[in-house]
């Protein structure tokens, strides 16, 4: 008897441990868990030939920025798909080996049509649909867009899956049906508690409708099931750190940074040290809070040895809060070479809002409101292309409204504070207005 994965799809081993093993990796990375990487290991060392974990394990250590490990096991992948596979497995080992190799436009061709032979293969279908995926990381301005029509044009083949339900229902609630969107997560959710990815969606849900409260509680109530070297581990306590500043609340703020997001403490991929770190530090700044000098510069000496050189453009955004911040001008400087370079040539999807950004925020760290408003202004609509979810890129246009404020442009601030208001309960928000009145 052949055997088959969760979703249906046969796959070349005949080895019954391996794919158990198999099975249960991908349900474990699909939902964002600790033993991913260890129930890999166990399928690839069951049937040394099934390329299927292989390349699943290398995705997990391009999670983690083990770039060499990453591209040897998506290599060795190829070679015994070719070998012993189908026509589905040697599809899905190439599309992933793509994303692997950071050849995202191929990568985004090869996933389409792959999906559209196989809707069903769920690994593939998950390279685009996350706030780190593919779309997101395309340049794309409307990606939040995309997922959610691809996730459309699939529904049919999941139905009540948890992991489909997870990912269109945070597709859905960032393409701004927020409602539907949290309902369908939450219905996600109910199906398997041990899932990272669908407490992160319906804390997204939340922070969009600002349920505030309920964010808190869930968190305080979920996170004891899972472990701190669970890859959403930390993000999920940031949003809980963004809640806290909802209230005006740095201290409890400080303290989960403290406990796992700093560098000493968190145990996350390195995207989400530098991101989570650089952005929970600068908006607590921002917010007129103090944030001791020497936060800045340990998280910044991490950062440093994680992304030394300019690559993804959302990386290269949180890396210009270091620099600003710390006014490493130098570092910024040498970045923003390369980053315009990069534009110049054709080379950076995401274009010149990039390093409008990064300016835009060194002004800002300068005190020169004027100049980071007259910098950020005409790039605002474009600040989509950089990547991540709504919660993240909000820290550019929180910046935006501060520099506003801060320069006495009090008119185009409450404007944008209505605008927003007008979108979702906010307390930060209603402070700002009253501190204008």
């Amino acid at each position: 008897m052949a055997h088959e994965d969760r979703y249906g799809l046969p796959f070349s081993t005949n080895s019954h441990e391996a794919a158990s093993a198999y099975r249960d990796g991908v349900d474990l990375m699909l939902a964002g868990w600790t033993g991913t990487a260890e129930t890999l290991e166990r399928a690839i060392a069951a049937d040394p030939d099934f390329a299927l974990p292989l390349i699943a394990r290398a995705r997990v250590h391009a999670f983690y920025q083990q770039g060499d490990l990453a591209r040897q096991k998506a290599a060795a992948a190829r070679e015994l798909v070719a070998k012993r596979g189908t026509e589905r497995e040697r599809s899905h080992v190439e599309t992933l080996a793509l994303a692997i190799e950071g050849r995202l436009p191929e990568a985004i061709a090869a996933t389409l049509k792959h999906v559209e032979a196989w809707p069903r293969d769920a690994v593939v279908l998950s390279l685009p649909l996350g706030a780190f995926g593919l779309f997101a990381f395309s340049g794309m301005a409307d990606h939040d867009r995309a997922r959610h029509e691809l996730c459309e044009r699939v529904a049919r083949h999941y139905g009540e899956d948890w992991w489909f339900l997870t990912m269109s229902g945070w597709a859905m609630t960032e393409n701004g049906d927020v409602a539907r969107g949290r309902g369908i997560t939450e219905r996600g959710f109910a199906l398997r508690r041990q899932n990272a990815h669908a407490a992160h969606a319906v804390l997204h849900a939340m922070f969009e409708d600002g349920s505030i409260e309920a964010a808190d509680r869930l968190v305080d109530e979920w996170i004891p099931t899972y472990d701190r070297a669970g890859i959403l581990h930390g993000h999920i306590r940031w949003h809980q750190a963004l809640g806290a500043l909802e209230h005006g609340d740095a201290a409890r703020a400080l303290a989960i940074y403290a406990d796992v997001l700093q560098p000493s403490a968190t145990q996350a991929p390195p995207l989400n040290v530098v991101t989570d770190g650089a952005s929970l530090l600068w908006r607590l700044s921002a917010y007129g809070h103090a944030v001791p000098q020497e936060l800045w510069l340990d998280a910044d000496s991490a950062a440093q040895k994680l992304f030394p050189k300019s690559s993804l453009p959302f990386a290269d955004v949180h890396m210009a809060l270091f620099a600003a911040a710390t006014q490493n001008r130098d570092a910024l400087a040498a970045r923003l070479a390369v980053i315009e370079q990069r534009v110049a040539e054709g080379k950076l999807p995401a274009g010149p809002v990039v390093p409008a950004i990064c300016r835009a925020l060194a002004a800002f760290a300068d005190e020169d409101y004027a100049a980071c408003v007259r910098t950020l202004a005409p790039v605002l609509a474009d600040v989509v292309r950089i990547g991540g979810s709504h919660a993240q890129r909000e820290l550019i246009e929180d910046t935006f409204i501060v520099a506003l404020m801060r320069g006495g442009e009090l008119a185009r601030a409450r404007s944008m504070l209505d605008a927003r208001l007008h979108r979702r309960p906010s307390l930060r928000d209603t402070r700002w207005q009253a501190a204008m009145a």
